[in-house]
């Protein structure tokens, strides 16, 4: 395939009609969109059109086989004006280690990285300035080919959209500790970014939604005796000043924050301690004081405090302290995001 991105601009921008103030998360979309299609065995000519509807055929395989991948990422911009984004490659590798798991074809990390560079540089303005607003990018694949066998596409098309975002805040967050449902199983598509993974997800949340809980804190499929999960994110136990997580796996997704946090936890002396983690010991944790923190930890929140936990009908408080570790992650991390501080890691590249 040729790397040269063909891109077509939009006649007008509908960045005019955006209030910015008042932004419900993933609903506004950007002027131009990334598209790319497999045909005959490779990836074709990259395209940059104006943001528009699919056609799709009726029997395009993805509406009826689920071969569906995607990607969360953010693009940032500075003081100064200038853009960024965080740890691109790393969204890259993901979406083709799921793409593998369903049998989708790699994507070229070259074609990537010139065609996000180039959407948001077109985009820029839909960046906006201020510390937490963002560009929330989308890449996702689908199978496209129209053919109802139950057998891999032959033809798939890959695309990113981008869209505005302001600093995510969503209160107080309870959870429920599953029990009976579960979201990955071994051997399964946990790890993978699966579009199938969360529609699963839907209706358990939904039965703790009723229950007055936001979200789920997923355990293991055959016993339901570890935590692995929060909704969509990973998430951290601070036992005394150790922060505890699970260790990813073929059902625990490998969250690219996470990692972040995982490292600066580390350089900021500390302790962590990536092990399975029971209920039973979560529970003890709060009856005896050593639980000081939970949090959650993803792209679109960043980081997410979980203020209780109900397992079997009893509801447990995690205590409000100060110092909290999730605090100093989230600064940490906004401000190499933000161009604030300096990167040590390398994790943020410019437009």
């Amino acid at each position: 395939m040729t790397n040269t991105i063909e891109i077509t601009k939009a006649k007008t921008s509908k960045i005019h009609d955006v209030d910015f103030d008042n932004l419900s998360f993933g609903k506004v979309f950007s002027d131009h969109m990334f598209v790319c299609d497999f045909k005959n065995g490779e990836w074709q000519k990259p395209e940059i059109t104006p943001y528009a509807p699919l056609t799709l055929d009726p029997s395009a395989r993805v509406f009826h086989y689920g071969q569906a991948v995607f990607e969360g990422m953010k693009a940032f911009k500075d003081e100064a004006e200038n853009v960024w984004l965080f740890r691109p490659e790393d969204n890259l590798e993901r979406i083709n280690k799921s793409s593998e798991r369903l049998a989708i074809p790699a994507f070229p990390k070259e074609v990537f990285m010139e065609g996000l560079k180039a959407l948001v540089n077109l985009d820029k303005d839909w960046v906006q300035p201020g510390f937490g607003n963002s560009l929330y990018i989308r890449p996702f694949v689908i199978a496209t080919e129209p053919a109802i066998a139950a057998s891999p596409a032959l033809e798939y098309k890959f695309l990113i959209i981008c869209s505005p975002a302001q600093s995510y805040y969503s209160g107080d967050v309870r959870v429920l500790i599953a029990e009976q449902f579960s979201r990955s199983a071994n051997g399964g598509v946990g790890y993978a970014k699966a579009a199938g993974n969360y529609a699963a997800q839907f209706y358990p949340t939904s039965l703790a939604n009723q229950e007055g809980f936001q979200q789920i804190i997923w355990t293991d499929a055959d016993t339901h005796e570890f935590l692995e999960e929060a909704g969509t994110m990973n998430v951290f136990f601070r036992i005394n000043d150790t922060l505890v997580t699970a260790p990813t796996s073929e059902r625990i997704l490998d969250g690219i924050t996470r990692r972040s946090i995982i490292q600066i936890a580390k350089d900021s002396n500390i302790a962590v301690d990536v092990r399975p983690i029971k209920v039973s010991e979560l529970i003890e944790a709060s009856k005896n004081g050593s639980l000081k923190e939970i949090f959650g930890s993803g792209t679109a929140a960043v980081v997410s405090p979980i203020s209780a936990f109900s397992y079997k009908g009893d509801v447990f408080e995690v205590p409000k302290i100060d110092k909290n570790f999730s605090d100093i992650f989230k600064e940490k991390l906004l401000n190499i995001q933000y161009n604030k501080s300096e990167d040590p890691y390398g994790w943020r590249q410019s437009i």
